[in-house]
């Protein structure tokens, strides 16, 4: 009779650690049928069962790899330990510092090579986050393990892929494939604004990225260029999870306020409580920074994010209570869906209903998207990076990349109590769980590789984990009347298209300009 072999195996080792299970239900006496059923354990283990073994050079071949032949029962622990113990341990010995990718107030990221093991030579992205800056603060340390559950458990095309996670004393580190193609915020900065067919491009991609987090029941709360990458074909990514909410459902709603200014929603800076439709304001804040430009030569027309004004006070006056101005170069479809996002009352917002993404799909603005084709990545995007080999990084922002990769010492200590906070964090992504079922073998398969970078814009939080970005308080938002509703855009006029050149279009007045905050 042959073994069964079951393998159960969970990704999260520290909380839930995975068997594997060689069940055989009776002993065989005879020594053909031991020898058959041995085959059948080397079969169900993924080992080698040359025909020429006898039954007891199987037993040996079985016991050799750790395994029992038939007639016994063994379970073995699939933790975080077993791992480790298997050929290749994962820790930072395991990949070379190449290039510092962003940092901010509780670590960095690095572009980093892998040098042993599986994938040896690939390049991945590794995010180092200091435990005692981040244990000082309950929130912090929920935020951060809020954002490392939602890469362990969203697996989407259009989402950043964990690689990764594990911890040492005084650290927290994610690897996390490597987005070579730099920040969408770089690219429209280059360009300066997005003709209509790149603009629906991109927002497609979010769209479907956005709609399949609300599926899980959350929240974004922080969309903007900064936090989309851009594989090395051209794809977007959203990255940077650490302000998003969990576990909210049709129904539910959060009071946190959280986010970007110039993308953040009426709802949130009210205080009212918001859900998902959150989002939705915020990608039409993100349509319109790629329609109209760049914030510094747009201020000049009024233009920019929607309601951008010169500090933080105007802005958020203005997304409560200022007019929606629409260049006239806009197409009807591009104007019906920018008010429709822009509703300052979400019930009222496209994606606001029950809906969620399936009603902005159905609007005129992406008629000609299919939707199928656009999941499979089958449809060219239309900027794809000028790539020179894999650990190229022209892509991104100079200040970071020509900077020493250093890893500080890892010598900050916190206490026993402290560092129970950061118990589960380790995590294997499936392909190498994948992998101990077909061979048990502890090492990863090829995944893509991908980074994150630095943000111009602080998110507002006192709550924020993100490793990008330097913390700093928020300001205490005075409740303000809703003001008025949004006025029609004028009328049609006779103002050119932007022109498309090579090098991007002559709607350029100076760079994009982002103030920190």
């Amino acid at each position: 009779m042959a073994v069964a072999a079951v393998i159960r195996a969970a990704t999260s080792f520290e909380n839930s650690p995975a068997l594997a299970v060689l069940d055989v239900p009776s002993q065989q006496p005879q020594s053909a049928h031991h020898a058959g059923s041995a085959a059948g354990s080397v079969r169900a283990a993924g080992l080698r069962a040359p025909a020429a073994l006898s039954g007891m050079e199987m037993d040996l071949e079985l016991r050799g790899n750790g395994l029992e032949p038939v007639g016994h029962y063994e379970e073995i622990e699939i933790s975080e330990s077993s791992v480790n113990n298997g050929p290749e341990r994962i820790g930072p010995h395991c990949f070379e510092l190449l290039r510092v990718l962003g940092k901010g107030g509780y670590g960095k990221v690095f572009q980093v090579r892998k040098v042993q093991g599986t994938n040896a030579g690939k390049i991945f992205a590794m995010k180092v986050l200091k435990k005692a800056k981040i244990a000082c603060n309950a929130k912090d340390t929920a935020h951060t393990k809020a954002e490392r559950n939602i890469l362990e458990a969203i697996k989407h095309p259009f989402i950043v892929d964990l690689i990764y996670a594990f911890q040492t004393g005084g650290k927290l580190y994610l690897i996390l494939e490597c987005l070579s193609g730099g920040e969408l915020f770089m690219q429209l900065e280059r360009e300066g604004i997005f003709l209509e067919d790149t603009a629906c491009f991109y927002l497609s991609e979010i769209t479907l990225a956005l709609g399949h987090l609300h599926c899980n029941g959350i929240i974004y709360r922080d969309l903007k260029p900064e936090n989309i990458m851009l594989n090395s074909q051209g794809h977007i990514k959203l990255t940077d999870f650490g302000l998003c909410k969990e576990s909210i459902h049709e129904g539910a709603v959060t009071h946190t306020f959280c986010g970007t200014i110039e993308y953040m929603a009426p709802e949130i800076l009210m205080r009212s409580g918001h859900n998902r439709a959150v989002d939705w304001w915020s990608l039409g804040a993100l349509m319109y920074d790629m329609l109209t430009g760049s914030a510094s030569s747009a201020r000049a027309v009024n233009m920019g994010p929607p309601f951008t004004s010169e500090n933080r006070k105007k802005t958020i006056d203005k997304i409560l209570k200022g007019k929606l101005v629409l260049p006239p170069y806009l197409t009807p479809d591009a104007r019906d869906l920018l008010k429709k996002f822009l509703k300052r009352n979400p019930s009222q917002r496209i994606g606001g209903g029950t809906g969620d993404a399936a009603d902005v799909q159905k609007q005129p603005f992406f008629r000609h998207v299919n939707w199928d084709d656009l999941l499979a990545r089958k449809l060219d995007p239309p900027f794809r990076p000028c790539l020179q080999s894999d650990d190229d990084v022209s892509q991104f922002d100079t200040r970071f990349t020509r900077q020493t990769p250093v890893d500080s010492p890892d010598d900050a200590s916190i206490s026993e109590s402290a560092n129970q906070a950061f118990l589960g964090f380790t995590y294997v992504a499936p392909s190498v769980l994948e992998s101990i079922k077909e061979g048990f073998s502890f090492q990863p398969k090829v995944r893509s590789p991908r980074r994150l970078n630095s943000s111009p814009r602080t998110p507002v939080s006192p709550l924020k984990f993100s490793p990008f970005e330097a913390f700093k308080p928020s300001l205490a938002v005075e409740p303000m009347e809703l003001g008025l509703p949004l006025l029609p855009p004028p009328p049609e006029g006779t103002a050119p298209l932007p022109i498309k050149t090579s090098t991007g279009t002559k709607k350029q007045k100076g760079g994009r300009g982002r103030v920190a905050r």
